[in-house]
């Protein structure tokens, strides 16, 4: 990766409330996390050539099974950012388990990059779960309600 490239990414990082960030390219992957103020980089170069097979006789490496899906449908985030239930922190919140919401319908707000966000119910339905944590930084695609 391009050190100029890395750098804007280290600046972007430590100037906004992102608390991590992870890009993978070709040439391998960045981790950008920001902890104390700090910002930590790690770096992890692409894999040249696939792993060797296990030897004979060795005993079976066990992979961790992937998280389930939860059951209903599923809203995920479309950005990284900090998760919010509500518009403000004395504000009520948007949806709670067990509101009925509309598809358009605004259900959360992540903060990214100092812009506020708003999320909106891509299905009509009942709120079931609640996965995302107020305050809390969230991923890309991570899951954040179950509508149903």
């Amino acid at each position: 990766m391009d050190l100029r490239k890395l750098k804007t990414l280290i600046d972007l990082v430590s100037e906004s409330n992102v608390s991590e960030l992870e890009i993978t390219e070709a040439e391998g992957k960045v981790r950008i996390v920001k902890s104390g103020g700090t910002v930590v980089q790690q770096y992890a170069p692409a894999p040249m050539a696939p792993a060797p097979a296990q030897p004979a006789g060795a005993a079976p490496v066990a992979e961790l099974p992937a998280p389930a899906e939860p059951a209903g449908h599923v809203v995920k985030s479309p950005m990284v950012g900090t998760f919010y239930r509500a518009s403000s922190p004395g504000a009520k919140a948007f949806a709670e388990v067990g509101s009925q919401v509309k598809e358009g319908e605004t259900i959360c707000i992540i903060e990214a990059m100092k812009i506020l966000n708003e999320i909106e119910a891509d299905k009509s339905g009942t709120v079931t779960r609640i996965l995302g944590e107020n305050g809390q930084a969230v991923e890309y695609g991570q899951p954040l309600f179950v509508i149903e």
